[in-house]
């Protein structure tokens, strides 16, 4: 039976939660058992995201379709995968859920319930890197939900994995989690004031993104390629 529309925004708001919650909860185990390596404790953030990432869009990829990300919605919504009154609900769902998993990882910390970021993520070489991460992650799902369903859960968990490492940035590629992790003083918070410029890579990558994959991959809907 086809998933109700509650079903799915139940499903995006969850999993953009547990995305949230694993992003900052494992940074900030990482940076209290890494001892000051930030390396070591980059790594730990990136395999923590990267695995909880590929079970997340396993887990809700069948109800929603795993979006995760108002980007991911966006162009979903120009493929025709999403109707834009669902698409509008995704993107709220998203804020909600990325809010609630940054409280949820303080609480699990014992700290603050929010507070605001003093981490400085400033300047163009982090914009771009920014710009970069969310095309590239755009592609990524675009490519496999065109021609390998079954791996996207695979490929989008690595990738952003990896991107974690290859953009200065440290890839947030979604401007839902941008926008929560604003309000973490930890490991893996944004300076309110640089957040903007990340929102508008992030935007304008998803501007491009969207008529090159139809070049490149003939792109249908991606919703119905994911739960195919």
């Amino acid at each position: 039976m086809k998933p109700s529309a509650g079903q799915r925004l139940i499903a995006e708001f969850l999993g953009t939660a547990f995305l949230l919650a694993t992003v900052v909860g494992s940074g900030i185990m990482a940076e209290r058992l890494a001892q000051g390596n930030v390396a070591l404790a980059l790594l730990a953030n990136a395999l923590a995201t990267g695995a909880a990432l590929t079970a997340l869009v396993l887990t809700f990829g069948p109800v929603s379709g795993a979006h995760f990300n108002p980007v991911v919605t966006l162009m979903d919504g120009f493929w025709g995968g999403t109707s834009w009154r669902l698409a509008s609900g995704y993107v709220l769902a998203q804020i909600a859920g990325a809010f609630s998993g940054v409280a949820a990882a303080h609480l699990m910390f014992g700290a603050p319930l929010f507070s605001a970021s003093q981490h400085v993520r400033g300047g163009g070489a982090l914009v771009l890197s920014e710009a970069i991460a969310t095309g590239g992650l755009l592609l990524v799902i675009a490519g496999c939900s065109r021609h390998n369903a079954a791996a996207t859960p695979y490929a989008v968990g690595s990738y952003i994995a990896a991107a974690y490492w290859f953009t200065a940035s440290t890839s947030f590629a979604n401007p839902a989690v941008t926008l929560a992790r604003c309000f973490t003083d930890t490991f893996a918070g944004i300076r309110p004031t640089d957040a903007p410029g990340f929102i508008a890579a992030q935007l304008l990558a998803t501007v491009l993104a969207i008529p090159l994959s139809r070049w490149l991959f003939a792109t249908g809907k991606m919703a119905e390629a994911a739960r195919s």
